[in-house]
């Protein structure tokens, strides 16, 4: 007989209440991924249309769910709020608001004047550093980044990164957490971009600049990395589905701590500008105005070339 309830071993031990600060596409994917392993789930948002979006979209991700075959959680486990009080008792707090240091750092630290000493708070930060965000907190040992990936759903992944001042019971506790989740932990030590940005963002780069020299068409790069190098979804692509404005802030940071070779191309900086986001915004390197389930369709006139 199976040990496994939607995806989750049943044997492993997912924290009785969970909290997300922000209930945007990535908090809402958390909020989803612990309510289906059996959490009860609190998502604090800034204000009261923003708490019913976001109770709107984990419950579309519930309904997914429930159409490839799990078991609805009962609604009473998830909460969408404006109150922090949510926060406290939860034995986890994941903050996944955007990636701004100074929210994050006002979201840290009224988390933490919340939570019970032995709690867990974690940043879904894709680049930010771990210990920079840690410098806010009177009990760093408790934190760390947990780096959920985008779609949260299908996506197999969650880094762990632990800072200079993380406790190894934490990091212990955040891969349990996201074994139980039916993911696969890595953990990293915190430096700029972690693993996953480091390396994601840099590819992600230089597909930009191979559409602004005209090199091939954003079909045609994303076709030679699915097809030539087996990723499951080409760099340009996945750069509309994170959002050219997300990329941008990423590539600005990594370029002020690493350098010149994560310095933002001009036609990434431009489209961001005009507006063009991707998925979020209707178009990008793709047209999303139809049916996002096709995966966005190619532009009859590539971003960057003359027209």
């Amino acid at each position: 007989m199976s040990d496994r309830k939607n995806g989750v071993p049943e044997h492993v031990a997912i924290p009785e209440q969970v909290a997300v600060i922000g209930g945007g596409r990535m908090g809402a994917g958390i909020a989803h991924a612990f309510l289906m392993a059996g959490a009860h789930v609190a998502v604090v948002e800034r204000d009261a249309e923003s708490a019913s979006s976001a109770r709107e979209r984990v419950e579309a991700a519930i309904d997914g769910s429930v159409r490839r075959g799990a078991t609805a959680p009962a609604p009473e486990r998830l909460i969408a709020t404006t109150s922090w009080d949510a926060l406290r008792g939860a034995a986890l707090v994941v903050e996944a608001v955007p990636e701004l240091p100074e929210l994050k750092h006002d979201a840290l630290r009224r988390a933490e004047e919340l939570l019970e000493p032995d709690a867990v708070l974690a940043s879904n930060t894709s680049s930010l550093s771990i210990d920079g965000l840690a410098g806010v907190l009177r009990r760093p040992g408790g934190f760390l980044g947990m780096h959920f990936f985008n779609p949260v759903p299908a996506s197999a992944l969650v880094e762990v990164v632990a800072g200079q001042a993380t406790a190894p019971s934490a990091v212990d506790l955040a891969t349990g957490w996201v074994e139980a989740l039916g993911k696969t932990p890595i953990v990293v030590r915190d430096s700029p971009g972690f693993a996953s940005s480091r390396l994601g963002v840099l590819l992600g780069l230089e597909a930009v600049r191979m559409v602004e020299e005209g090199v091939a068409s954003p079909e045609a790069i994303d076709t030679a990395m699915t097809l030539g190098y087996k990723h499951p979804v080409g760099p340009l692509r996945l750069t509309d589905i994170v959002g050219l404005d997300v990329r941008l802030d990423i590539a600005e940071y990594l370029a002020s701590e690493l350098g010149p070779r994560f310095e933002p191309p001009a036609l990434l900086r431009r489209m961001v500008a005009d507006g063009l986001l991707g998925r979020k915004s209707g178009r990008g390197f793709y047209d999303w105005s139809g049916d996002e389930a096709a995966g966005g369709a190619p532009l009859t006139r590539a971003p960057g070339r003359p027209r």
